[in-house]
């Protein structure tokens, strides 16, 4: 890749209408899409802070889907482009986001502040949730456009600031939808399941792997209809509604991880991208 091929790499202008890509918000905890150059040439390798990102045709280029951590800071942020034996610098701004704050109260106090044994239940359920997100499978990735994987109320928005019992917390890494125990949670896209349990504060679980390291989680179900290993199509049901693990009440939360980090789900739903959610 040479430097007259450099200089025209682009941040995408989103046209949500007529493309596969999530829509671009360049935030903590949003997505960049950087366009790597022609599909004429194979498609390039991209990493970003040391980690593969998922890559993609889109209008006859490849293109880059980068996933910004919720920690980053507001500057300018470099995605490394391998092609060949060639490696190039595409550079990104990331954008200021003040995220609200919500306080809630639970009445389970160990949800909060875990016991000694809730901790040793904690750390070994690390490895295997760590396995999962962790997952890299080299295949084609046509399409990030999902579904809503339930119907219902959209309880709690991506990215909030949270307090537990008037304690500060990590912020809200998903979106959060409430329904009725029972509703039916369906797969948004094709995928492979690749891990099911039962952990502290995700409660009944699932991970979904849809490639290249675009994985999708599923928390707090009542019942888990699938198993690991299992093919997924889009609609196909995952587990029902339910209240396991740290919760208030009978809801879903959705994690979306693009590389190893969890972005908004909302941009990869068409219905919800151009609402406020995702502002």
């Amino acid at each position: 890749m040479n430097k007259a091929l450099l200089a025209c790499l682009l941040v995408i202008p989103q046209l949500a209408f007529s493309s596969p890509l999530p829509k671009q918000l360049a935030v903590p905890g949003g997505i960049v899409n950087i366009e790597l150059g022609p599909i004429t040439s194979p498609a390039p390798q991209a990493l970003f802070q040391k980690k593969r990102v998922l890559v993609l045709e889109n209008d006859h280029k490849w293109v880059a889907v980068v996933g910004i951590p919720l920690n980053t800071k507001v500057g300018q942020y470099s995605v490394t482009i391998q092609s060949g034996k060639q490696k190039t610098q595409s550079n990104f701004e990331v954008n200021a986001k003040d995220y609200p704050a919500q306080y809630i109260t639970l009445k389970n106090k160990r949800m909060v502040n875990p016991n000694p044994d809730d901790l040793k239940r904690i750390s070994s359920e690390r490895p295997a949730i760590n396995k999962a997100l962790n997952t890299w499978t080299e295949q084609p990735v046509d399409d990030l456009s999902f579904s809503l994987p339930v119907q219902g109320r959209l309880s709690s928005p991506f990215g909030l600031k949270r307090f537990f019992n008037n304690q500060p917390k990590n912020p809200h890494s998903g979106l959060d939808i409430a329904a009725s125990t029972g509703t039916a949670i369906t797969a948004p896209a094709p995928g492979v399941v690749i891990n099911t349990g039962n952990y502290y504060y995700n409660g009944n679980t699932v991970f979904l792997d849809h490639g290249q390291g675009l994985i999708t989680g599923y928390f707090h179900m009542s019942k888990i209809t699938v198993q690991a290993g299992q093919l997924v199509e889009t609609g196909t049901k995952l587990g029902e509604i339910g209240s396991t693990g740290r919760v208030t009440g009978p809801h879903l939360h959705w994690n979306v991880y693009l590389n190893k980090t969890k972005v908004d789900p909302a941009l990869f739903v068409p219905e919800l991208m151009q609402t406020d959610t995702v502002q």
